[in-house]
């Protein structure tokens, strides 16, 4: 495996903790949000948690593009093509406009029957279409931010981004419960009020990233690039990010049919698995945070030709991965009844619960493989494999081996786990092998010999 010269990269550990931090606060802001919305009612709580489900998946309409902007930007960054780099950048901002505007259409004119086809009750239905009608402004908001901030990560700039998400953050959490109950000459708002904070912090996210842009890149966007499609810089962006797109939809899919499994088992089974799965986002975050700062490290390597610095990279990245989530996971199993406990105190809960998040402990290593080798494999430019050896997995394992073990043979709750370990297990190893032979390789060289040439035609 050739490689090019040596650039010094920074620690890992200095990427790793700032991304990890700006994780958890968007964690804490979802769970307080969820929090002040079902202290107003059950059904307001309910609206909460149904329409940003909705939101969540109207913004995966901007990952068909925003997967690939901030690879591409650090292969130009390390192949020393500045200027392709920023334009890159500059096309980002126009992506945002035409995929964000496109969800927030979606969210403004079909608010109401996505919601239906959710099987929403009517007291939910009522609270939560005007809420997700008035959260379609912060899907633009939103794209703007996530490319501006991708680009800053792709410069390595983890420590602004942070900044920007703490004072974002705390926006939107200083304004919420004054807006949604009133304070002062201010009218309750409700649900909607919640919305306009959202969007009030976001407009600051983007004054801040604008300045960031200007201060730490010598960016300053004109207004062309906000609306104008660069196809010729979207081409390499699109090979990287559909692919992605196509896997996350793949799994969300495959996650949805597993919940349709648990649906049948009852509203206890429901509640089991939906307090287990906040749990767990807390041990995941460390493996995101890690993949994701391996996709900015590995893509500069690549566009530096340092292919074996890459590979010992991801190596090592996995290892620690590995044992930081098993670690986290232990921890969370011993103190599983006690953080059940703070949800409930029904004993059949408490019970199932305890036991999903031992099985948590063989579902989240195996996870570890997929949010950082995929993110690894995705920087070198093969972006397709994690597709195409995981939809098999993601089909039969996950979805059918949920309705198979939990449904079929009676297993419950266990036997969903059971599959949804099974499908991580399979996919990651996959991943694993995929990246210990080096079938990368191949597209990593012909990522670095793109760039080289466009450098030398602009040269020329």
């Amino acid at each position: 495996m050739k490689t090019g010269n040596l650039k010094p990269q920074p620690a890992i550990a200095t990427l790793v903790l700032p991304l990890f931090i700006e994780l958890s606060l968007g964690l804490v802001v979802g769970m307080v949000g969820t929090a002040l919305a079902a202290r107003m009612s059950d059904a307001a709580g309910g609206a909460f948690a149904l329409s940003h489900h909705v939101f969540g998946l109207l913004f995966m309409v901007f990952r068909l593009v925003g997967a690939g902007v901030s690879v591409v930007i650090t292969q130009n960054l390390g192949a020393g093509h500045r200027p392709e780099a920023d334009r890159v950048a500059r096309a980002a901002l126009a992506s945002g406009t035409w995929m964000g505007g496109l969800a927030a259409m979606l969210a403004l004119l079909c608010a109401r029957p996505m919601l239906q086809m959710l099987n929403a009750p009517a007291d939910v239905l009522l609270l939560a279409a005007p809420f997700l009608q008035s959260l379609a402004l912060a899907l633009v908001l939103d794209a703007w931010n996530a490319c501006m901030a991708g680009v800053m990560r792709a410069h390595l700039r983890n420590r602004d981004t942070l900044a920007v998400m703490i004072v974002m953050h705390a926006t939107h959490l200083a304004l919420a419960w004054p807006l949604m109950t009133g304070w002062g000459p201010l009218s309750a708002l409700s649900l909607p009020g919640f919305a306009v904070a959202v969007i009030i912090s976001r407009l600051v996210g983007m004054a801040l990233h604008l300045y960031l842009w200007r201060l730490r890149l010598g960016l300053r966007p004109q207004w062309a690039d906000w609306w104008r499609v660069r196809w010729a810089q979207l081409k390499p962006v699109l090979h990287i990010g559909l692919p992605g797109a196509a896997e996350n939809l793949s799994w969300e899919a495959a996650f949805m049919v597993s919940v349709a499994a648990v649906g049948l088992m009852g509203t206890q089974a429901l509640a089991t698995q939906t307090y287990v799965l906040q749990f767990n986002m807390w041990i995941l975050i460390s493996a995101v945070a890690i993949g994701i700062t391996v996709e900015m490290v590995v893509g500069h390597m690549v566009g530096a030709r340092q292919f074996r610095q890459a590979h010992d990279l991801v190596r090592k990245a996995q290892k620690i991965g590995f044992a930081v989530t098993l670690v986290v996971a232990c921890v969370q199993a011993l103190l599983g009844t006690w953080l059940l406990g703070l949800f409930t105190q029904d004993p059949a809960i408490l019970r199932v619960g305890s036991q999903l998040m031992w099985l948590s402990v063989l579902l989240e290593t195996g996870r570890t493989f997929n949010l950082i080798v995929i993110s690894a494999l995705r920087a070198t430019g093969d972006a397709r494999y994690p597709f195409y050896a995981g939809a098999g997995s993601m089909a039969v394992v996950l979805a059918g081996g949920s309705w198979l073990l939990g449904v079929h043979w009676g297993w419950g709750l266990m036997g969903v786990w059971l599959a949804y370990a099974a499908d991580e297990w399979i996919r990651g190893l996959l991943m694993w092998r995929r990246w210990l032979t080096q079938g990368w390789v191949p597209h990593a060289r012909a990522a670095h010999a793109r760039m080289r040439r466009q450098k030398l035609g602009l040269i020329g």
